[in-house]
């Protein structure tokens, strides 16, 4: 199996082969390395009472409980595996602020599975 080195050790063993480091940076093709979202399996979907073009939906994500998330996907089904940014990851638009996820009160009825 391929040994994938540090940044400082790989900038050690080019220097070493003749190749001149600068200073390693870090490389991200899509922003933010999609760091904190998970797969989740939907479990429950049902419309929102309030909203036409909303769903509310449980997800596992593998915790204790699975998470009750309203969703706009209007083709979401149970059965589907889907990328999910729970409470505390940010998600980097590629137009736009960066947008941490956080938990919402809402006066829509509790979903039950």
């Amino acid at each position: 199996m391929p040994v994938k080195p540090a940044p400082e050790q790989l900038s050690v063993i080019l220097t070493a082969i003749g190749l001149e480091v600068e200073s390693p940076e870090a490389f991200e093709s899509i922003k933010g390395s999609l760091e904190g979202l998970v797969i989740g399996e939907v479990l429950h979907v049902e419309k929102h009472p309030n909203a036409d073009k909303l769903r509310l939906t449980k997800v596992n994500i593998g915790g204790d409980e699975p998470l009750a998330i309203v969703c706009g996907a209007p083709n979401v089904a149970v059965g589907q595996k889907v990328v999910v940014a729970p409470i505390g990851a940010t998600i980097y638009p590629v137009n736009g602020d960066p947008l941490t996820m956080k938990k919402q009160r809402s006066a829509a009825k509790k979903v039950t599975a």
